[in-house]
């Protein structure tokens, strides 16, 4: 069992039932689309987000970031971890049906999956904000060609592809992320690593 000091956000309530077998934390359900109008829960998460931190987990499909940059643009300040799930193709066991995008949720994803999320963003880790030394910005991204060119967005899909990070990040998204986790000599070099490679799929 993982103990977390941070409370855990998660989209719906089997999503906590499936952390909770290998999660020990405070697990927030926000229920989907109803966060956007839930002005109590709103209010809690803001008071978490200063008191003890967050961890948002929402599913890594279109609505899930739709949902992930509400939660940003509410809670405001306070500690909060972005992490992102792989987008991984299946269904889950008590749907008939995959998801609209055909993409496993976080209640189907495995313990394995969820818990190298969580070390990816850098849970476990040293907590240093390391975007404070200007490390990842969008000159940055400019200049390794991430942006601004004509073939950023497929070198944006095959960093994205290589760190197993959602497909659907926006640029923005992606610099905030790796701000948190790497300084400007890591991400170089993670950078040139998967950028070097011929996609393999």
């Amino acid at each position: 069992m993982i103990k977390l000091k941070e409370a855990v956000i998660v989209e719906g309530k089997y999503d906590k039932i499936n952390i909770e077998n290998f999660i020990d934390a405070y697990i927030v359900v926000v229920d989907g689309f109803r966060i956007f109008k839930d002005k109590e829960k709103t209010a809690l998460l803001r008071r978490l987000a200063k008191e003890s931190g967050l961890i948002v987990m929402t599913d890594s499909d279109s609505a899930g970031m739709v949902i992930r940059s509400h939660l940003k643009s509410v809670i405001g300040e306070g500690n909060i971890i972005q992490v992102y799930l792989p987008q991984i193709k299946g269904k889950e066991k008590r749907k008939s049906q995959k998801s609209a995008e055909g993409l496993l949720g976080v209640e189907g994803l495995s313990e394995e999956v969820i818990v190298n999320a969580l070390k990816n963003a850098g849970v476990f880790g040293e907590r240093v904000d390391k975007r404070s030394k200007g490390a990842i910005n969008k000159a940055l991204f400019a200049e390794l060609g991430l942006s601004g060119a004509a073939d950023s967005k497929a070198k944006r899909q095959r960093l994205l592809k290589g760190l197993r990070l959602p497909l659907n990040m926006t640029a923005n998204a992606l610099i905030d992320y790796l701000g948190r986790i790497y300084s400007e000599e890591e991400f170089r070099r993670v950078c040139t690593e998967w950028l070097n490679q011929r996609d393999s799929n």
